[in-house]
């Protein structure tokens, strides 16, 4: 499970922990994974284990799968939900933050897949979590690397989806809508813009985003978007004419109107 230290992250730990599952939590601040692992157990009485690893740096990654392998752990599941936004227009973007949000967003999940898929491919048993967004399903002006990056994401799981069928593996991708965490805030959204940015109706707590997300996966659907309100935008959004759909988004996202 990485980016388990926060969020969504961290109640998807808790519904894995909920059903019996052994837990490895993966994300770059240590403190804070050991306060999530120490609860889980504490709680559910299930096995967790904590790496800290920086997903943005292909070295940490590799040394990721080596560390898990020493401990002989073997990845039933395999949750791929860190992942952060930048915001503003291309023209004034941080070429640094951007290519970082790459390397989080999609770099990582494609290394982590193609390292951990083949073993439950060989088991004939497993499961994959890839993290997209409703913002997969159009382009977003304010947020275009993020939202092409969990376009890929949907795009990538949606193949492997098919690639596994019959293998006893299984992939799924959870696109949430607006969700209630510091994940704005991190993006560089005030309490204002979050509050404006979508009705309230679009929004979710993590809690019911991390149950829809693993009761999917159990059933092996290929994507899960948690809320009627964001099913319904998500599908909107991908049928929508671009050339009608695109300006209106670029007008109405706050890190465009500043």
């Amino acid at each position: 499970m990485t980016g388990a230290s926060s969020g969504i992250g961290v109640e998807l730990a808790t519904e894995l922990a909920r059903r019996g599952h052994g837990l490895t939590l993966v994300a770059r601040r240590e403190d804070l994974l050991h306060e999530v692992a120490d609860r889980l157990a504490a709680e559910h009485g299930v096995r967790t284990e904590v790496v800290a690893a920086d997903l943005s740096d292909p070295d940490s990654r590799a040394s990721l799968i080596d560390e898990i392998a020493g401990r002989g752990l073997v990845i039933d599941v395999l949750a791929n939900n860190a992942g952060f936004s930048t915001t503003g227009s291309v023209a004034t973007s941080d070429p640094q933050a951007e290519m970082k949000l790459v390397r989080v967003d999609v770099e990582a999940v494609v290394d982590l897949c193609s390292r951990i898929v083949p073993g439950m491919v060989e088991r004939g048993q497993g499961s994959v979590l890839n993290v997209a967004s409703v913002a997969a399903f159009q382009p977003l002006p304010g947020q275009a690397a993020y939202a092409a990056a969990k376009a890929f994401v949907l795009s990538y799981t949606d193949s492997l989806h098919a690639e596994l069928k019959g293998s006893g593996v299984t992939a799924t991708s959870l696109c949430p809508g607006p969700v209630e965490t510091a994940f704005g805030a991190a993006a560089g959204f005030s309490d204002d813009e979050t509050d404006g940015a979508l009705p309230k109706f679009m929004w979710e707590t993590p809690e019911d985003v991390a149950k829809a997300a693993v009761e999917g996966m159990a059933k092996g659907r290929r994507v899960v978007i948690p809320g009627a309100a964001n099913v319904v935008g998500a599908y909107a959004g991908r049928l929508a004419p671009k050339s009608l759909l695109v300006p209106i988004l670029a007008r109405q996202h706050p890190a465009l109107k500043r």
